[in-house]
């Protein structure tokens, strides 16, 4: 969307871009603390990337995904991975029975991921991937890829998710202990500042903390918390704040509250650009939150699922508003299955129609100066910050997950949620209120079990074509690596270029790291 000064509502009213001046109002949108926005022009000058996750079965049906998708007019793609790709192991291990592409790709090595792509320039999109522990493996099987297409890594451009801490606090699919973990994800920083400047290395995650039952307020703190933890083992490790913060990224969830998930996003930029200028950036483009927003999954119901796509909507409408870079809308039967196409299409369809119908792009933070956005921002923050001051006391998010302070946090606001639910006090239309008996529903998406058969006729066929000598030789300088203060990412790179597997990368370091 080209820049313009001449918006028009359609009974011909000129819209201005931003509606106060540098003598009105002193947080002017593109400058700190970047309250409104990141860009001066916002959403005038550039639309939001419109990408929507996907992700199951093998990588042969996800590709047909992306292309169906680019079909439609999606901006960017977003990789939804398995969980036995997300625990790091291979399809074939007794872990994985039950698991392989149900709710996500499999991807056990360099070949899934030339299959996943295939058809696909790595030059021409950007690729989003929600992958932590295994992070840096699957990276490195992205930028051999890279290679192998002949892309410039100087041009890939995406983002990694790479956010163990939230994992330990609300998710989950950890493998390592924390310290060995920030340990990879700072190897990451360092590698991709040198040789994949354009990559965001890490999209820290308030989403799965949502998901896990916080409050909007919960979910800024303690997202903000586990940044200022990265920020710090990256300078610890030393790298320049103004080089490596420019290239973080957040991921945050959208509820149905409206105005408070707006507030939620607006007192995000200001408190991000307070913390790194504390830390000591002095560039403002290392001062700026930028973020990619998914609407919330645990807000989709099984009961009357037709009612998702106004939840859906009402929650891209706030996560616009309140100035995201990116967008994943959910499918309407998300809560029942995997999203089918026409499910898909219909999430596609609303950033669409918002983008290009409904007059909100026409002008920078357009709810700014209303009474109630600006207390409800203010508001936000001064109890966020409440958090943060007490993570700080403790030592910072790594500790406070250590000791189990974030997760209890969590899990007390997800009960009395709970409760007000069960009361009355809180309505969800469809569940315990405006209910109805009979609800049938058609054409949900499954995944076949003989998935796992597949993925483990081709990992045999993989050890019987590779060379098994070299791919041993360089597991054991991994494993060296990974006992000195070595960057491992090189290493790991000619590992998944020899076809060394997932699993065997991830053993290697589970024998060094061990289990958390």
């Amino acid at each position: 969307m080209a820049a313009s000064n001449s918006k028009k509502t359609s009974s011909g009213i000129t819209i201005k871009t931003v509606y106060c001046t540098p003598t009105e109002h002193k947080d002017l949108p593109g400058e700190f603390p970047f309250t409104r926005g990141i860009q001066p022009d916002m959403y005038r000058g550039r639309l939001w990337t419109m990408r929507q996750y996907a992700g199951f079965s093998t990588a042969e049906e996800s590709n047909k995904r992306y292309h169906y998708l680019l079909q439609q007019g999606t901006m960017g793609l977003s990789v939804a991975f398995d969980l036995p790709t997300q625990i790091g192991y291979d399809s074939d291990h007794d872990f994985a029975d039950g698991e392989v592409g149900k709710v996500g790709v499999a991807i056990d090595s360099l070949q899934d991921m030339e299959i996943l792509f295939d058809g696909i320039k790595l030059e021409d999109i950007t690729t989003s991937m929600t992958i932590n522990a295994t992070a840096a493996i699957l990276l490195a099987m992205y930028l051999a890829l890279a290679k192998k297409q002949g892309a410039d890594w100087a041009k890939i451009s995406g983002t990694i998710q790479n956010d163990i801490l939230k994992e330990y606090a609300a998710r989950g699919t950890y493998i390592y202990p924390p310290k060995a973990s920030m340990r990879l994800i700072t190897d990451v920083f360092e590698f991709c500042s040198k040789e994949v400047p354009k990559w965001n290395t890490i999209s820290i995650s308030g989403y799965h903390i949502r998901e896990a039952g916080s409050t909007a307020v919960q979910e800024l703190a303690f997202t903000l918390a586990n940044g200022k933890s990265y920020l710090q083992a990256a300078i610890d490790k030393g790298l320049a704040i103004d080089v490596f913060a420019k290239r973080l990224s957040f991921f945050f969830n959208c509820h149905n509250n409206f105005f408070e998930e707006i507030a939620k996003f607006r007192a995000a930029r200001r408190m991000w650009a307070k913390i790194t200028s504390d830390l000591g950036a002095k560039d403002p483009r290392a001062m700026q939150l930028r973020f990619h927003t998914q609407t919330g999954g645990s807000t989709l119901t099984a009961q009357q699922p037709m009612n998702n796509i106004v939840r859906v909507t009402n929650q891209a409408m706030a996560a616009v508003l309140g100035g995201t870079q990116s967008l994943h809308t959910n499918g309407y039967d998300e809560a029942l299955a995997l999203p089918s196409e026409a499910a898909a299409k219909i999430a596609l369809r609303t950033q669409q129609i918002i983008a290009y119908e409904s007059g909100v792009t026409d002008t920078v933070d357009p709810l700014a100066g209303s009474y109630f956005v600006e207390e409800l921002t203010d508001t936000m923050e001064q109890e966020a910050w409440k958090y943060i001051e007490k993570i700080d006391t403790m030592g910072g998010s790594v500790q406070a997950i250590e000791e189990g302070y974030i997760q209890k946090e969590i899990a007390d606001a997800a009960y009395v949620y709970q409760k007000e639910m069960e009361a009355g006090e809180s309505i969800l239309v469809g569940v315990n209120k405006f209910t109805q008996d009979k609800e049938p529903f058609e054409s949900l998406f499954s995944v076949n079990d003989s998935i796992r058969i597949q993925q483990i006729q081709k990992l045999v066929q993989l050890h019987a074509n590779r060379d098994n000598t070299k791919v041993s030789a360089i597991l054991a300088n991994l494993t060296i690596a990974a006992n000195s203060n070595e960057n491992l990412m090189p290493i790991i790179i000619e590992a998944v270029e020899n076809l060394a597997t997932l699993g065997e990368i991830a053993d290697t370091l589970r024998a060094v790291f061990g289990e958390y």
